[in-house]
């Protein structure tokens, strides 16, 4: 897919067919995070999958949107390293990441935001040196849109975003 195409029609993804992500995919999805750049290469980020019952309903406990993570095919948890000012701008970039490479396969997804961090730590097995950002849910889509059914041009004209001129500043 080309980039711009991906970037342009990617939309978060909230509600998911009942339909498992192929290990395939689910390893590129996961890769996709871990291959992404860091500040100083630290890589301070580490993916947390909720595959058993207990741990998608420890997380869904701990989310705004619980139901995001009931149903998804996949739940990841990106925890950072609790000291660094970049760590959460470097998860960011390993969650854009991996939601891009999910889309590319078909996939779509969304981030959750976490109430309650605290509540992660001891399901999770994480460790005291562990700060949970952010939750992703992923899963096929229950209404498929295909990204190639318009030029990213046509994407970024319907996109329910602030216009060009308000966002970009020349000086």
């Amino acid at each position: 897919m080309d980039v711009y195409l991906a970037v342009a029609s990617k939309r978060d993804g909230r509600v998911y067919a009942e339909r498992a992500i192929p290990p395939a995919s689910e390893a590129r999805i996961l890769d996709a995070g871990r291959l992404s750049g860091s500040a100083r290469n630290g890589q301070p980020w580490t993916f947390t999958v909720a595959d058993s019952p207990a741990a998608k309903e420890a997380v869904a406990t701990s989310v705004y949107r619980p139901e995001l993570v009931l149903t998804a095919a996949l739940v990841v948890v990106i925890t950072v390293l609790r000291v660094g000012r970049l760590y959460d701008f470097d998860a960011g970039r390993a969650a854009q990441n991996m939601m891009l490479t999910a889309w590319d396969d078909g996939v779509v997804s969304c981030p959750n935001g976490i109430a309650r961090p605290g509540a992660l730590l001891g399901p999770l097995g994480l460790s005291d040196d562990q700060r949970p950002v952010t939750v992703l849910s992923f899963g096929y889509p229950a209404n498929a849109r295909p990204a190639k059914r318009w030029p990213p041009e046509s994407w970024s004209a319907r996109a329910r975003r602030r216009p060009f001129e308000q966002v970009v500043r020349r000086l």
